[in-house]
């Protein structure tokens, strides 16, 4: 697909909602086509902490329902690169991590799982428990990629935009999607 990919976004209730927005914005500067699903937590959430509601997104992306099980990414045949869930809530992760798909983001979730695609899902809570451990643990087993929202220092951040692009730079390039989001180590920006 190169450059031309197609990327499923999800967005739920934990908190770091500018995360998920970085990214969709990121993927359709670069020219990436991008369906987006909101969870009823994750609008609110994105309201209260970034003043960002699902009109100010509807130029970035295409958005669909969460509660719309018959949309094209809850199906196999939909042909995408991959999926990232940016924040994932402990709640979807542990939907995510028992198969649950009751709802479009963890059915979109599992058609990418069970299709072999890349699942990337970045968890926003501290500290972990066992339970939300061993949710990890079996999507990684499953094939997902645990990202944990923990941008780097090392490019000398002085502002907050910079460890968000650290961390939308970071899942684009676990997608193999060329960027500038962030400071390579090693490299000069």
């Amino acid at each position: 697909m190169g450059q031309n990919k197609r990327i499923i976004v999800g967005i739920t209730g934990a908190s770091g909602a500018l995360y998920g927005y970085s990214l969709v914005r990121a993927l359709h500067q670069l020219g990436i086509e991008t369906h987006l699903i909101v969870t009823g937590m994750g609008e609110k959430v994105l309201q209260f902490e970034c003043g960002i509601s699902m009109e100010v997104l509807k130029p970035y992306a295409e958005i669909h329902s969460n509660k719309n099980l018959f949309a094209s990414v809850a199906s196999g045949s939909f042909l995408t690169a991959g999926m990232v869930v940016v924040p994932c809530s402990m709640n979807t992760l542990g939907s995510l991590a028992n198969g649950v798909g009751d709802t479009l983001l963890s059915r979109a979730a599992s058609v990418v799982l069970k299709e072999r695609r890349q699942l990337i899902v970045v968890p926003r809570e501290a500290p972990f428990h066992l339970i939300h451990l061993q949710n990890m643990t079996r999507l990684a087993e499953a094939g997902a990629c645990i990202m944990p929202a923990s941008p780097g220092f090392y490019h000398k951040p002085k502002e907050i935009w910079e460890l968000v692009n650290f961390m939308s730079g970071r899942i684009l390039d676990m997608l193999g999607i060329d960027h500038t989001l962030l400071e390579r180590w090693g490299e000069k920006a």
